[in-house]
């Protein structure tokens, strides 16, 4: 029989918990950090050289800052759970670098709202009013509305008012480094988040309903070989509800019971509380997932990223080819020479 630990939790169960919390996530999280940066970096040097043309476009930059904001916090995240840099560090993760991971989060989630209702527009319901969805100088100020709000309600007053002084033994717990005020704070910026994902669903589940409905109605009245045509459109349009789904939606349905198993009286005995914790941190790693999947959105909802992408690669495969001693890749006879393939 399995001994009982400190915790009052089996002994296999607590060793699983150590090993996934302190080696299996930091490596996950290293490695969508190292897959992260170069497709990220790839995605702002071509995007932020697109003009702000369209709504479209203005929306998806700022996914793409929201994105490098987040991708700037996982080493912070890897290096406390491998434990190092000490309690000074979990302190700086409990003041600013979780502020700024779940702040990123919810401005990609709210833009991700957006886009689909600029989709919804340009798609089902060109009316007069619902246009100014798709005008890049409104899309600016709701940008900076957004970002701004962002950084006085949320990610200002929870770092300031993460105060306490900071030992070793409450580093562990955020909650113990906030004022009162902190804490209320804390949960009153937690529950708006919580709801701005929830309207966030219902508006993706309307506007792509209309789409969909409206996309069938439109390929009934063409012919059967634009089928590949339909293929891509669909592609191109349902990219985001699916890296919606696959990220954000686990995370959000799992925190409904993990919030009420931290209430008090809430009849969740230690071992249920245990393995909630470890399916919200697990699904937690999927929104994090996140900043690997969009730079897909932006290429197959973008043309015109997409169009400066392309370019940028032939450019440099022209340039490669023109580079290149004839001599390196054949030989007399058609056979290639003997270093032709290392690089």
């Amino acid at each position: 029989m399995d001994g009982i630990n400190s915790t009052g939790l089996p002994a296999n169960q607590s060793d699983f918990g150590s090993v996934f919390t302190h080696q299996v996530l930091p490596s996950l999280y290293f490695v969508i950090f190292l897959v992260g940066v170069p497709l990220n970096g790839v995605a702002a040097w071509i995007f932020f050289r697109v003009p702000n043309d369209s709504a479209l476009v203005v929306y998806l930059k700022n996914m793409a800052v929201a994105d490098l904001l987040m991708l700037a916090t996982f080493p912070f995240r890897v290096a406390v759970e491998l434990g190092l840099g000490g309690w000074h560090l979990q302190v700086a993760l409990c003041r600013y670098t979780s502020v700024l991971f779940y702040s990123s989060m919810y401005v990609c989630i709210f833009f991700m709202g957006l886009i689909s209702l600029e989709r919804y527009v340009k798609i089902v319901r060109r009316a007069w009013p619902a246009l100014l969805l798709q005008s890049a100088g409104v899309a600016r100020v709701v940008a900076l509305l957004s970002w701004s709000l962002l950084l006085f309600l949320c990610v200002l007053p929870n770092a300031l008012l993460t105060s306490q002084p900071g030992d070793e033994e409450s580093s562990w717990n955020c909650m113990l480094l906030k004022s009162p005020l902190g804490v209320e704070w804390h949960q009153a910026t937690a529950h708006f988040s919580v709801v701005l994902f929830w309207l966030t669903l219902l508006v993706l589940a309307f506007c792509y309903a209309s789409i969909a409905r409206r996309l069938r109605q439109s390929y009934r009245r063409v012919r059967r070989d634009s089928a590949d045509v339909r293929r891509k459109s669909n592609r191109s349009i349902f990219c985001l509800l699916a890296v919606f789904f696959v990220c954000f939606v686990p995370y959000h349905v799992c925190r409904v019971p993990y919030t009420l198993s931290q209430m008090p009286d809430s009849g969740f005995n230690q071992a249920s509380r245990f393995w909630l914790f470890h399916l919200k941190e697990g699904t937690l790693f999927l929104s994090a997932l996140n900043v690997c999947l969009d730079p897909v959105i932006y290429f197959l909802m973008c043309q015109t990223f997409r169009e400066s992408l392309l370019r940028k690669l032939s450019a440099r495969q022209r340039l490669v080819s023109v580079t290149t001693p004839p001599g390196l890749d054949t030989v007399p006879g058609g056979t290639r020479g003997a270093g032709a393939g290392v690089h």
